[in-house]
């Protein structure tokens, strides 16, 4: 059965189409700065040369219909109609405490995971475009929910509760979920293989680093802990998202410059992170990069205290698990930023790891970039959520 794996971000598309019974990807793409100028599709049939094309992405909507067609062209496409594919796995950020594993999609599913859309203002209503528009193109076809806090659940109450009245957790449930967690089970899950080891014995950290960015502690198979909060606007700073900040900016800003709480929450989910830090440079790293080798003072500004954040919080989770056994990058930046792996390296020598510059020259490769005798390895291993996903779809569908 062919698999179609939907995999929206904040300002990208990631897809796959696999052959589940084989487990072999026939197709494969990327659509990029959907939202921001400059767009790309990346297409890459197997056994072909990858074909890119720029072409401006407004929505998810364009970008999903993009995809479609490529997989259906009648030069490069990889089936002949929608009618093969069998089913169509999504990623989907958030499903709050009602959604603790993969499940089938109905229209109480879809209900749910709209009544989540606050809890993740970036990603979940532009999963559920993915899951509209195919249902749309492809009616009668099984669709599955993969959500990203499942792999969290496992963290104890002393790492997803909040310094609040518990009342509001008995009552809302209002605590740390985690996100990015298919990325960082099998991240993990490869890592311990990489390095020949049982990651039953293992404490890993994973900086899951791109547009959106989160870290996690898993130890010994499990996750203790991880960046993300109740939404996806805690932890790290991000592309366009601010991380952790003090609560009190909020009312401060709003009360200076008389916004709403809505507008203060917009501010901190578009138009924050390295974004705002850089003083509207871009939300994208290689943009940044290319202005502070230009000399933008901001943008430099905006690269360092990212890398400073990240370093903090590998630092809180090397405590949290009484130290580490590996530190494993992954994502967009995470796996094609040699500076920014750089500089977050920089301030982990206590560990007694260092970097090697010659090995960190590579991009989306699975890797060891720490010098050979260094404590704690320091690892590339390219993220594979499509396969996770499409393994988990099969799962459900083969059994519904």
């Amino acid at each position: 059965m062919n698999v179609l794996v939907i995999n929206c971000g904040s300002s990208s598309l990631k897809y796959q189409l696999i052959d589940a019974d084989r487990e072999e990807v026939l197709a494969k793409g990327l659509c990029e700065r959907i939202g921001i100028d400059g767009g790309m599709h990346t297409y890459q049939p197997k056994g072909s040369d990858k074909i890119k094309t720029s072409v401006d992405m407004p929505s998810h909507t364009e970008a999903v219909k993009l995809v479609l067609d490529a997989l259906t062209d009648s030069k490069t496409g990889v089936i002949g109609s929608l009618s093969e594919i069998g089913a169509v796995g999504h990623r989907i950020v958030h499903g709050g405490e009602k959604f603790s594993k993969s499940v089938v999609i109905d229209d109480e599913v879809i209900k749910a995971i709209e009544e989540c859309n606050d809890l993740a203002p970036l990603h979940n209503p532009a999963n559920l475009i993915g899951v509209n528009s195919c249902a749309e193109l492809m009616p009668g076809v099984p669709m599955v929910a993969v959500f990203d806090t499942a792999f969290h659940q496992t963290m104890p109450k002393k790492a997803y509760l909040y310094g609040i009245p518990y009342e509001y957790y008995r009552k809302y449930k209002v605590r740390r979920y985690g996100f990015h967690g298919t990325s960082h089970e099998y991240v993990a899950n490869r890592t311990a293989q990489f390095l020949g080891r049982d990651i039953k014995d293992m404490k890993i950290i994973v900086c899951h680093l791109g547009n959106g960015a989160s870290i996690s502690a898993v130890q010994f198979g499990k996750c203790v802990d991880t960046s993300m909060g109740l939404t996806p606007l805690e932890g790290l700073i991000m592309g366009t998202r601010s991380g952790d900040v003090d609560p009190a900016i909020l009312e401060f800003i709003s009360q200076k410059e008389d916004l709403s709480f809505k507008e203060m929450l917009n501010i901190l989910n578009k138009k924050s992170g390295v974004l705002g830090l850089s003083d509207g440079v871009s939300s994208d790293f290689r943009d940044l990069g290319e202005a502070a080798d230009s000399g933008n003072e901001q943008a430099q500004i905006a690269l360092e205290t990212y890398a400073y954040h990240v370093a903090k919080y590998i630092g809180s989770y090397v405590a949290a698990m009484n130290g580490v056994d590996a530190i494993t990058f992954t994502a967009g930046v995470g796996e094609n930023n040699i500076s920014a792996r750089a500089m977050i390296a920089s301030y982990l020598t206590y560990l007694g790891t260092e970097i090697d510059d010659e090995k960190n020259k590579t991009r989306g490769e699975e890797i060891i970039i720490s010098k050979d005798g260094s404590k704690v390895p320091l690892l590339v291993i390219p993220t594979d959520e499509e396969m996770s996903i499409a393994k988990a779809t099969i799962a459900l569908v083969g059994r519904a």
